[in-house]
């Protein structure tokens, strides 16, 4: 693998539909989840965007977990045309806030930021905590779950991420259908993330070992690993998997903060919990090369990250972005 993927080291960003909350923006219990404000305030995506690469990100994700045509089409009465045109916003969006951060007293030491199409679980469209079963794909098959990510896939791809960013997603099957989705665009790098029920599966039921090593065989992922779980199982799926993983394709982790989300409810918040970079020091060493964080993961913990991760030295001169960056605001 060469050019801009083989860095010894990328920090993603966070959770981005915390950060848009923590920001005041209703959008918890909603269908389309973040992705709605690509239509509602685009401008607030933008700024969310901004704060994780003034913390440290090297990588954004774009607002497009939970969008799909259909969903657009859906829930804000957009023409297909128009869907697919919003679903290309995200990328769009996401390049903005890399264009503004770049042009703003960037940090020589920094690495060009890239932005990664998020595209979610089938399970996510269906807006009923299916990412993290995979129930449904017992009845569907693999050419109906390719058929399903085809558009989203193809108005990422065509907006100019820089890779996909295929996460959360439960199930082999659905893996599987992504993988060979992938094939369609042979000039398109992508990771491959998991959602993972304990220490040696993923959400459906099977062998984390057994999906990592299916994954392997594609030549067009970067990255395949695991996010949206306790930062407590990272360690044990990686080392579950041994000698599984191709050489060429670099583990990718981001744990979400550790607390506890119950259905119609959402996030058990605790005061207890604790920051996992001092964790991702060993996740480092276990060879994850793209380390960040996911649901309930703020610019805070990405720029402690960054800290933990590359040393002191880089962590001031992040920070000291992010604060000339607040004054001006």
């Amino acid at each position: 693998m060469t050019g801009k993927y083989t860095e010894k080291l990328f920090i993603l960003d966070g959770g981005l539909s915390t950060e848009l909350e923590a920001a005041g923006l209703k959008i918890q219990g909603d269908p389309l989840w973040s992705a709605k404000l690509l239509h509602t305030n685009p401008k607030a995506v933008v700024d969310a965007h901004y704060r994780f690469l003034s913390s440290g990100a090297d990588v954004i994700t774009t607002a497009t977990y939970q969008a799909s045509i259909e969903g657009f089409v859906q829930h804000l009465s957009q023409t297909p045309d128009q869907a697919e045109q919003l679903l290309r916003s995200g990328v769009q969006l996401a390049k903005k806030a890399v264009s503004d951060f770049t042009s703003d007293n960037f940090p020589s030491e920094r690495k060009q930021p890239l932005v990664a199409g998020s595209v979610g679980a089938y399970g996510a469209y269906l807006h009923d905590g299916s990412e993290y079963t995979g129930a449904y794909e017992a009845g569907m098959s693999v050419e109906e779950l390719k058929a399903w990510h085809r558009p989203q896939v193809h108005a990422l791809v065509a907006a100019g991420a820089d890779l996909i960013a295929m996460e959360t997603i439960p199930s082999f099957k659905e893996a599987e259908a992504l993988v060979e989705l992938l094939r369609e665009f042979p000039d398109t790098k992508a990771w491959l993330s998991f959602s993972c029920k304990d220490a040696q599966t993923i959400s459906n039921g099977k062998k984390f070992s057994e999906a990592v090593e299916m994954a392997c065989r594609s030549e067009q992922l970067v990255a395949v690993g695991v996010n949206c779980c306790p930062p407590a199982l990272i360690k044990p799926l990686l080392e579950s998997v041994g000698v599984h993983r191709s050489p060429d394709i670099s583990w990718i982790v981001y744990p979400n903060s550790g607390e506890g989300w119950e259905p119609g409810t959402g996030w058990k918040t605790s005061k207890e919990t604790q920051s996992f970079a001092w964790q991702a020091q060993e996740w480092a060493a276990l060879g994850a090369s793209w380390i960040g964080g996911c649901c309930r993961v703020a610019p805070a913990e990405i720029r402690e990250l960054r800290g933990q991760l590359l040393g002191t030295q880089q962590q001031q001169a992040v920070h000291r972005v992010q604060q000339e960056h607040e004054r001006d605001q």
